[in-house]
């Protein structure tokens, strides 16, 4: 199979097109520089320079593809509307492409969308629209479908670790603690997260472009919850300093923008995701690649 990733140089990208080449599928990988262009022709992926906003780079790479990965996001957390905006219009230039060709598209999405209980994989989405989170493109791929797209949803847990440490939310922690002399979690530290290893998750991808049906919602989700205190706890253990609880009155200025999400209880489940794919994750947890050593870098 010829798949476009795009995002294909970055911490997910980069651990998918691996896995993808590593099966024998070709890969074309939208890059945006000339170094990415490199490690990504190293990485056995013939390299597509653009970007979400070179439109013309999404469809060739589309054209050329008998399925794309979707997995590049601005994540500019100073201007989310401008991320939202980009996103939007980048999966409805891919998903004109597609249609009619019941080609596959598999487009990176969340999990973070209704704190406070478990989600599943038969949970739809709450929002859509140009003005929903990520521009709605959840929502909009998904009703592709009746338009002749296999749309497939990979909503990632909201840290995908790994060795080198990912460059997302757990390192902004990180850099909170080693700013306050403790790390910290806000209230009692139950919110809990879910977490994925990059190379679990570059297999469910891999997986979900052979095995999904059209419109599922794959849980690219390792550990379905990790409790904060819990990772506080083994980021202190790591920097050698103390664990501290943070009122949530405080959490902005003792974390930064990092602490709006810090507070939210967001497990999610993976049965299905596992059943219906035939994967296990087998690579450490996160609280493993924290104790290894792999956050230690400067965020």
């Amino acid at each position: 199979m010829k798949v476009f990733v795009t995002g294909a140089s970055g911490w997910i990208g980069s651990a998918v097109t691996d896995e993808l080449v590593a099966h024998e599928h070709e890969v074309i990988g939208l890059v945006r520089s000339d170094a990415a262009a490199e490690r990504v022709r190293a990485a056995g992926a013939e390299p597509l320079l653009g970007g979400l906003d070179d439109l013309d780079s999404l469809r060739r790479g589309a054209e050329q593809a008998d399925a794309v990965v979707h997995l590049a996001n601005k994540h500019d957390w100073s201007n989310p509307a401008e991320s939202n905006r980009a996103e939007r219009v980048a999966v409805e230039t891919l998903t004109e492409v597609l249609a009619g060709s019941d080609r596959r598209f598999a487009l990176a999405s969340g999990t973070a969308f209704w704190p406070g209980r478990l989600v599943t994989e038969n949970d739809a989405v709450p929002f859509s629209g140009p003005d929903a989170p990520r521009g709605g493109t959840e929502a909009l791929a998904l009703d592709a479908v009746d338009r002749g797209v296999h749309s497939v949803a990979l909503r990632f847990a909201p840290t995908v670790h790994g060795e080198g440490g990912e460059h997302g939310f757990i390192p902004q922690i990180v850099a909170a603690a080693r700013r306050n002399g403790a790390a910290g979690y806000i209230g009692d530290g139950a919110a809990r997260w879910s977490a994925v290893h990059r190379r679990d998750a570059a297999t469910a991808v891999r997986l979900a472009l052979s095995a999904a049906p059209a419109g599922f919602r794959a849980h690219v989700v390792g550990e379905q919850e990790v409790a904060t205190r819990d990772i506080a706890a083994a980021i202190a253990e790591s920097l050698g300093l103390p664990t501290v609880s943070v009122d949530p009155a405080d959490a902005a200025e003792h974390f930064g923008f990092i602490g709006a999400f810090w507070a939210i209880d967001m497990p999610a489940s993976n049965a299905i995701t596992r059943e219906t794919l035939g994967w296990t994750p087998t690579h450490p947890k996160l609280l493993e690649d924290i104790a290894a050593g792999h956050y230690l870098h400067e965020a």
